[in-house]
């Protein structure tokens, strides 16, 4: 017997919880969900050896998805992990102020790509995509590089700025989602949301070793 959930039931009753601690995320989510938990997951980020720069965000959202719903198997989990990646280098969180300066001339009047991996859990199944965005800087001056990495907005974010805010004057323009650049696809969450959760879960879920990445069409 398929186990179907009415969208607007699910809305309204479904135990949803984010498993990350970014306030950019809860912000975004809130726009889908009245109500959710935020549950940020506690678990050492690393990535196999070898693994290809862009398969990562979604491996570790798989991780994070998976850690948090082993405690929480009724509700929908969802995890992400957002990653900057320039010429196939991966651009993390800046640790020092060196950091973000390397990072910054890294990116200065070059294309990079932002790429969100998503995860959902529910009574153990699970599905994983991830959303790339094409982002453009202009040719960074040494003055706006030292004014920027001397706030405390790029410690906290992949790639070490934050589009939303001051680093919006450096954007020469995008290809693809905003909203996937400050760490939420929002209208590919939904979309992976409602097919997932129109699926038979009373089916005995298949043990989920890694995620494959989903290509768009």
């Amino acid at each position: 017997m398929m186990y179907i959930i009415p969208q607007r039931e699910r809305r309204m009753t479904m135990d949803v919880i984010l498993a990350s601690a970014s306030p950019r995320r809860k912000k975004l989510l809130a726009n889908l969900y009245s109500e959710f938990r935020v549950i940020p997951s506690d678990i050492r980020e690393l990535v196999p050896r070898g693994m290809q720069a862009d398969r990562c965000p979604e491996y570790l959202a798989h991780m994070k998805a998976e850690y948090i719903a082993k405690g929480y198997p009724k509700a929908l989990v969802i995890g992400c992990d957002t990653s900057v990646i320039i010429e196939g280098k991966l651009l993390n969180k800046p640790r020092t102020t060196a950091d973000a300066r390397t990072m910054m001339h890294l990116l200065s009047g070059k294309v990079h790509q932002v790429i969100t991996g998503c995860c959902l859990y529910y009574m153990g199944h699970c599905t994983c995509f991830s959303e790339v965005t094409q982002v453009e800087f202009y040719p960074l001056t040494e003055e706006e590089i030292e004014e920027y990495i001397n706030t405390s907005e790029p410690y906290d974010k992949a790639g070490g700025y934050g589009i939303q805010n001051k680093a919006a004057f450096f954007i020469k323009g995008i290809r693809g989602d905003y909203y996937n650049v400050v760490g939420l696809p929002m209208a590919r969450l939904k979309r992976e949301i409602d097919a997932f959760m129109s699926q038979d879960f009373s089916a005995v879920p298949s043990p989920v070793v890694a995620p494959k990445r989903k290509k768009r069409t």
